[in-house]
């Protein structure tokens, strides 16, 4: 179990963090609630600063109980520009850079300012891809002189994102800013750390850590873990996606294309075939692609549920679906680390250039299909069903996957902390001697 939280006596960092529970639709949230689950066991008192939940498209009030005990949070005035001060969706474009969330820096500088002080915080760590939570962490470390470190969960541009071109611009210049000021930058795809060492020579890869998304032990321990034996012919077999998907970046329609041919020629039907997506977004859409091409028989679109039932749903599904295209190429959908570790046989729909598909070849237990392409989904979709109505398809290895527990991922952050402390009490006192000469 973590260490308890301790008031004084250890080292105190502030986490700065849009997407944190109670909210729903991102498991990138996860990331930051393990770290702050786990930094106290290595001597680091994290406190939290996020947003007000009238901010979030979605919370689910059940999510404050996966908090630790005694963890601060504190959670600064927000809006979001096209809830609150939109007209049937729409708003001004300058109310929005660099996000539709900016109107939290009004309530968080202030409210930052005096946790660093009151808590005496030693590190700023904020958490990327909510672009304003970057620019408070650079704000902050500019107010206090306090060493600051980036989290990139994903990269913050690419060569056609964003895509609008002031808010492209803006967060160019708040990349740059980051990149030159940030004392540490983290990544957690081994490409995006490459791309950026190039794209910015006075990096230095001392600098850019690789610190990968993970899973917790912790919430696997309870769940009810099904075998790989052959299956019961008289029932369909269970395909689940969990999470997101995204129109661009995970578009499914290649997928449901596919389904819908093989349906056609008689190669499957619901009496052998039941697939779920699990709170994917954009419901309205998908489900009236999913009518037109006469699938909705087969493939079904659920609610959210809250994250431990969500894990024993994988467990207990015969193939998981995971879904990253092209353009994500130096991104791994955090949700694979939980597949992986379950053990579940995944059908990945991705390339097979990005850092998706090297994790999954390291790891094995997934047959790979490109995404963009319905006739290698086409080929090797069936393929799957067959091995996994047989028990013969192959799992993820159980000790590769060990190497991605998430203690382990914040004990090398905490690791980062310590150094970056050591190095500000270093240049503390070298100041005060050059002083007193």
């Amino acid at each position: 179990m973590p260490a308890q939280f301790k008031e004084a006596g250890t080292r105190n960092v502030l986490v700065i963090a849009f997407h944190f529970p109670p909210q729903t639709g991102s498991s990138g949230l996860l990331r930051t609630l393990k770290f702050c689950r786990y930094l106290p066991d290595f001597g680091w008192n994290p406190t939290v600063l996020t947003t007000h939940l009238r901010a979030y498209e979605s919370f689910d009030p059940r999510g404050t109980k996966t908090l630790p005990d005694g963890l601060p949070v504190i959670r600064a005035l927000a809006w979001d520009t096209k809830k609150h001060f939109g007209l049937r969706g729409r708003y001004l474009g300058w109310m929005a850079l660099p996000d539709r969330w900016v109107s939290w820096l009004i309530g968080a500088v202030p409210c930052g300012v005096l946790a660093i002080q009151n808590k005496h915080i030693e590190v700023i760590f904020s958490t990327f891809p909510i672009a304003s939570a970057v620019l408070l962490g650079f704000v902050l470390h500019q107010l206090t002189g306090k060493p600051w470190i980036v989290d990139l969960r994903d990269s913050m541009t690419e060569e056609v994102y964003p895509r609008d071109p002031r808010t492209r611009r803006l967060w160019l210049w708040l990349e740059r800013k980051a990149m030159q000021h940030a004392d540490r930058v983290i990544f957690t795809a081994a490409s995006t750390r490459e791309m950026y060492l190039k794209r910015y020579p006075q990096l230095t890869p001392e600098k850019c850590l690789l610190i990968s998304n993970g899973y917790d032990e912790e919430d696997f321990a309870a769940l009810h873990m099904s075998n790989s034996a052959p299956l019961d012919a008289a029932r369909p077999l269970r395909l689940l996606h969990t999470g997101l998907i995204y129109r661009e970046e995970r578009d499914p329609r290649p997928f449901f294309r596919t389904l819908a041919k093989l349906k056609r020629e008689g190669r499957i039907d619901s009496s052998t075939l039941s697939i779920v997506f699990r709170a994917p977004g954009s419901e309205e859409l998908f489900q009236r692609f999913i009518g037109d091409l006469g699938i909705a028989d087969i493939l079904q679109l659920q609610p959210h549920v809250p994250y431990r039932q969500a894990l024993q749903e994988c467990a207990d599904a015969d193939g998981l679906l995971l879904f990253q295209a092209a353009n994500c190429d130096h991104q791994i959908p955090a949700k694979s680390y939980e597949y992986l570790r379950l053990r579940k046989p995944i059908f990945a729909l991705t390339t097979h250039t990005g850092d998706t598909a090297a994790l999954l070849r390291e790891v094995g237990g997934a047959t790979i299909a490109n995404l963009a392409e319905e006739g290698d989904i086409y080929d090797k979709l069936p393929v799957f069903l067959a091995a996994l109505r047989s028990g013969s398809h192959p799992l993820p290895d159980e000790v590769i996957i060990r190497r991605y527990a998430r203690r382990n991922q914040t004990e090398r952050l905490a690791q980062c902390l310590s150094e970056l402390k050591n190095q500000s009490v270093t240049a503390v006192m070298e100041s005060a001697e050059t002083l007193s000469r």
